[in-house]
């Protein structure tokens, strides 16, 4: 296929790496020049002129302002899509936004996929993302060729929106645990005891889940290099708090984890990998 590949950030650069792999032919965007252009692609000027003569346009971006830009924008991708195109938006966004993302799309007779992902830069490497998506699943069968040389799995959730309500849940409950493991661990190891043994007890039983206890383990080894940083944790519960108040449904616990990981931002540990947020309890 010919594809479009606008946003060269951390997992840009390795998804379009593994769709070069794969024998794609692939044109890239990115906002900020100093960006290497990625081995074997085309840089264009803008999304739009990225997006030209494209089978499938795929966004990689921070958030709902960044992909507002990329799409909707002076010189966004959306204008200059053919009419059997593909726009795929793998950024983690605002349910609203997803809308109004698909509404445009629908407006210009195109074909939409929100289709976020799981997984970070060590899955995006391997090729081992999780896409949630949503859409119409007609569009996603041509898009599947595209989606498996980056992933390991591809979740159809439903319409338009469905994909990024499934995403916001997933790093809800994945921020939730480790923001409760993070307490505990600062627990253990100012009670005297092992605080390693008990963790690991703890995180044995059928309460703890595959994640946190792998998580748990880099918490108590004291190493923090980004993955998935405490500034997009910060972000993503803003995302789902947001989304959470459109619907008209109350979020309590989503907005304390958002105090909690934005004061962490705060303190300085923004740049560190989720599991850093242990740092805020240690002695």
């Amino acid at each position: 296929m010919k594809i479009a590949f606008l946003g060269l950030g951390a997992m840009g650069v390795r998804m379009t790496a593994r769709l070069r792999a794969a024998g794609h032919e692939l044109t890239v965007w990115n906002r900020s020049e100093a960006r290497a252009t990625p081995e074997g692609t085309v840089r264009a000027p803008t999304p739009a002129a990225a997006a030209e003569g494209a089978d499938l346009v795929i966004s990689m971006v921070r958030d709902d302002q960044a992909s507002h830009s990329i799409w909707l924008g002076e010189h966004g991708a959306l204008t200059a899509m053919q009419e059997n195109a593909i726009g795929i938006e793998c950024s983690t966004l605002s349910l609203p936004f997803t809308g109004e993302l698909a509404t445009a799309f629908r407006n210009a007779e195109r074909q939409f996929l929100d289709a976020p992902l799981a997984g970070s830069r060590p899955q995006a490497e391997a090729g081992q993302l999780i896409f949630l998506v949503g859409g119409p699943e007609r569009a996603l069968e041509i898009a599947r060729p595209a989606l498996e040389a980056m992933g390991s799995a591809i979740h159809h959730a439903g319409e338009n929106g469905a994909g990024t309500l499934v995403k916001l849940m997933v790093n809800t409950l994945f921020g939730a645990q480790l923001a409760a493991m993070g307490e505990l661990i600062g627990m253990a190891r100012r009670s005297g005891h092992d605080a390693t043994r008990v963790i690991e007890i703890a995180t044995a039983t059928p309460v703890a889940s595959p994640a946190l206890k792998l998580a748990s383990a880099a918490m108590l080894g004291d190493a923090f290099p980004p993955a998935f940083p405490i500034d997009l944790v910060s972000k993503d519960f803003r995302l789902v708090v947001t989304s959470a108040a459109a619907l008209g449904t109350n979020t309590p616990l989503s907005e304390t984890l958002r105090a909690i990981y934005t004061a962490a931002v705060q303190e300085g540990y923004g740049a560190d990998n989720i599991t850093g947020i242990v740092q805020r309890y240690l002695p």
